[in-house]
Parts: C-alpha cells; structure tokens; sequence
C-alpha cells in the first residue's frame, strides 16, 4: 500500500487528486473502520489510518474520512479549543490560501463568518490569485489560513509581506510549513530544479527550500508578531497518539 500511495502522491497533479479523492474517500472509510485511531475533525475512528508522504512514506497519517494528516487535525484542535473561530458571534473574514478539503465544507457552512478561498490551481478557489500578487485591498481580513504554501514560493518574502499587508490590525494568521526545528537556518538552493533531487533535498518535489528555526524570525521580520505553540505538548500522550498526531510540531500563531 505504501509504494501505491508514494506512486499516485508522485504521478497524478494534485488538482486531480483532489477530483479523485471525492469518490474514493467514502469507501477507505467504510473498508477502515475500527476503534484504534480517531479523526478529531469528524469524530471517526478506524482501525488504522492510512500512509502518506512524496518520499519517505510516515505510517497511520492520512485519515480515511477527512484526508486530514498531522497538520491538520493539531489545526482543528487548536482552533476548536483556544480560540473563538467557531463560537463566536462577531462576523469574521477569512481567506483561506489553497484549502484543503477536510476544511473548505466545513467552514464554508460556518455562519459567522465570510469565508473567501484564494490559488492558482486550485479547483476549490475562489479567487484564483498569485500569493506575491494578492488582489485584496490592505487590512482586508480577520483570520488568514495559508498552510503548507510558503514553502512551494521561491520569492516567500514577498509572499509574508502580501499576507502581512492583507491582515486586518488584530488579525490572526496561521501559517503552517515542513519544518526541521533541528536546522537553526533554513536552506533553499535555487539552481537545485530536478523534481527528484528536490523531493530528496526538500522532501517534495515541488518545493524550493527546507524550513529551519528561524522561520519565525523571518515572520516577525515582515511585522507579524509570533507565537510558536507547542500544542501537542498540552494534550497527553494517549491523545496524541489517539488522534495521530506529530508530536513537537509548532504552530506559528502570527497576529498584526
């Protein structure tokens, strides 16, 4: 199964990925199910999760109901429970940059707030836009999501200035990467273009760099103020592993 999920991950374009996993997520759920592992985006538990990863395949990641992978479920549970983004009654706007699909119905149906989705490709995007290029006036919105994208952009400052630039004053963004919080500085190498020396170098083969530590300085370098949350550090280890999580993933929490 794995070297299935590497070649499919590898070879098909990710818009029609996107297309494909409609049909086929309802029946790995079913085919699934059990109690060893939960999906806290819909409360599904299943026996396993399945494998997922461009080169080196991470074992019960990929959720058979919702596609959420690590990232994605430590978003929902901490949106869920330390911030309002669900309860509150005060309209919010908030663009979301390549949404992924275990978000864009839910927050779609969300009445409290206004809900824009922004890509080039995406064929869940509203607004198809460039990110170094955003069509949104200044101080446009409330809450930013732009989640695994900074790290496909050859020009990222330019792209933190947009997201800085369209963030309301008070705003909040989360702009989750790939990070190796063992590297102090990040590495990028502009002449590296062979989609396989990539994917060797940066672990996918579209991306142009690897994260290090000082992405957060990078982020309050553009003005944003940061708070690296630690998140998987207050659930207990039953839930982490419960909920499939990557343990000492950091969340950047940006305000303006």
């Amino acid at each position: 199964m794995k070297k299935l999920f590497k070649f499919i991950l590898n070879t098909i374009p990710r818009p029609i990925l996107i297309r494909l996993s409609i049909v086929v997520r309802p029946v790995l759920a079913f085919l699934l199910k059990g109690d060893r592992f939960t999906d806290p985006i819909d409360g599904k538990s299943f026996r396993m999760f399945l494998p997922y990863g461009y080169g080196t395949q991470r074992n019960n990641v990929l959720s058979p109901s919702t596609l959420s992978l690590e990232r994605h479920r430590l978003l929902w549970l901490y949106l869920k429970n330390e911030t309002d983004f669900f309860t509150t009654t005060e309209k919010k706007k908030v663009l979301h940059f390549a949404p992924e699909q275990e978000f864009y119905k839910r927050f779609k149906k969300q009445k409290n707030i206004e809900y824009t989705t922004t890509d080039l490709f995406s064929p869940l995007a509203d607004v198809k836009a460039d990110i170094c290029n955003l069509p949104f006036q200044d101080n446009s919105y409330d809450i930013i999501f732009c989640n695994h994208v900074l790290e496909h952009i050859p020009d990222d400052t330019k792209a933190m200035q947009e997201l800085y630039r369209v963030l309301k004053p008070g705003g909040m963004g989360i702009f989750q990467i790939p990070q190796d919080l063992n590297r102090t500085a990040t590495f990028s190498d502009d002449l590296i273009t062979d989609p396989k020396e990539r994917a060797k170098i940066f672990g996918q083969y579209d991306h142009v760099r690897v994260y290090g530590r000082d992405y957060f300085d990078k982020l309050r370098s553009i003005g944003f103020k940061v708070s690296e949350v630690d998140y998987t550090a207050t659930l207990s280890p039953e839930l982490v592993e419960k909920y499939c999580l990557a343990k000492g993933e950091i969340l950047p929490v940006c305000h303006k």
